[in-house]
């Protein structure tokens, strides 16, 4: 291995190690509790170390959206690919997406509340977004019923979860009437 490589595989763990400490640092204090000093105390780098991988906070939590963008779009084909029947893969599709964000919530707000300096719905949206997109659509485009535009209809179901998985994180809802929930969104919107 060449030193040129060495010090990039080094820069790529640094890069990595940040990233994950971020992350886990938000899941457990919030993403108030996440700084610049306390990742570089966490990690033992110096702040210019850390500045030199990512230029601020609003970067790092990009850097976590995108990989939590490429776990949901994971977890949502995992979910749906083994499943028989449109309806049943719509309903596991709601399921898995309401159980990432209930159980991932620093990389949900990464992803979909605060801003981490990535671009949606344009041409240089990064391609984990696009994906995570993307695997969503694979499931719902089939649900989309005759003259609906599939993307449209995405949209439309993906707001749908996003607005229960929000006020569902914020108490707003009932725990308890989380599936009538999304047997109703699958009935009712899906129609499948």
């Amino acid at each position: 291995m060449s030193v040129k490589e060495r010090k990039e595989r080094e820069r790529a763990e640094r890069e990595r190690l940040i990233v994950v400490t971020a992350r886990e640092l938000a899941e457990q204090q919030g993403w108030d509790a996440v700084t610049t000093r306390r990742l570089a105390e966490r990690i033992e780098y110096s702040q210019p170390v850390l500045y030199s991988h990512f230029r601020g906070k609003r970067e790092i939590i990009g850097a976590v959206a995108l990989e939590g963008a490429t776990e949901m779009a994971a977890a949502v084909r995992a979910a749906t690919s083994g499943v028989d029947g449109p309806r049943e893969r719509v309903t596991a599709l709601a399921r898995t997406y309401l159980d990432f964000a209930e159980h991932n919530p620093a990389v949900y707000d990464a992803l979909f509340q605060l801003d981490g300096g990535l671009a949606y719905a344009r041409e240089d949206t990064p391609e984990p977004l696009k994906d995570a997109f993307a695997a969503l659509l694979e499931c719902l485009a089939e649900a989309a019923g005759d003259g609906v535009h599939p993307g449209l209809f995405t949209e439309v179901f993906w707001a749908a979860l996003h607005g229960l998985a929000t006020l569902t994180r914020a108490g707003r809802l009932l725990p308890e009437d989380a599936g009538p929930r999304v047997e109703l969104l699958v009935d009712r919107l899906a129609m499948v």
